[in-house]
């Protein structure tokens, strides 16, 4: 695999995404999804420079976090997290992108040992098969995470489905954005809705281009 072109590649794509959006080149974070690989090729991938690395499942999350302990990685768990493995993991993550009930929030507040930055998941395209809030339920789940001083909601994560029409996809993020600056707008204490999780290696220009500040790119690295 090359790994380096590949990296440079996703890199600058997401840079001049963000240039024809009108927003400075370096104004999204690239997460490199790794769930695809083991330890060894994910390793070969963080030599060329990514910093940010996102896992879907618990087990692999741990694995790949004790290898690389020690490096200068910032840790993002993307995936759903069931409640019975949420001390295994919360306290080791530096993102938790799919925050989806407020339970789960409930769990996150008992184990947490310290702030743990969340974001909320939700399901604009209303498809069964996908976790996350509506945009009807958002308001009441605020209200009850709004007593959970371990829990720091800085944005919202959604995800459009496989094989979405340009204008599908659109509505989605607008739709997403159009939250966002909603739920920033009220100003709460450790909620401030400051960023956007959306887009992958499919659709992360078109996120990109309705405010996304976190792209998650898993196939596009290993090519």
């Amino acid at each position: 695999m090359h790994f380096q072109k590949n990296k440079d590649e996703v890199f600058e794509a997401v840079a001049k995404a963000a240039t024809d959006a009108h927003r400075p080149s370096d104004s999204v974070t690239v997460i490199a999804v790794t769930k695809y690989v083991d330890s060894s090729i994910a390793k070969d991938l963080i030599k060329t420079g990514v910093t940010h690395i996102g896992e879907n499942r618990v087990d692999q999350f741990l694995e790949k976090y004790h290898a690389f302990e020690g490096q200068s990685l910032v840790w993002h768990l993307i995936g759903s997290l069931q409640r019975r493995k949420v001390k295994d993991v919360i306290n080791l993550v530096d993102y938790f992108h799919a925050l989806d009930s407020v339970k789960l929030a409930a769990e996150i507040q008992k184990r947490a040992e310290h702030p743990i930055k969340c974001f909320l998941q939700v399901n604009i395209s209303k498809e069964e098969s996908k976790h996350g809030f509506s945009i009807e339920e958002i308001d009441e789940a605020i209200d009850a995470m709004k007593a959970y001083e371990s829990i720091e909601l800085v944005g919202l994560m959604t995800m459009a489905p496989l094989g979405a029409s340009e204008s599908e996809l659109q509505d989605i993020f607008s739709k997403t954005e159009q939250l966002r600056q909603r739920l920033a707008a009220l100003q709460l204490p450790r909620m401030p809705f400051t960023e956007l999780s959306m887009g992958m290696s499919g659709d992360f220009k078109e996120a990109i281009a309705h405010g996304s500040t976190f792209v998650r790119i898993g196939t596009a690295f290993f090519k």
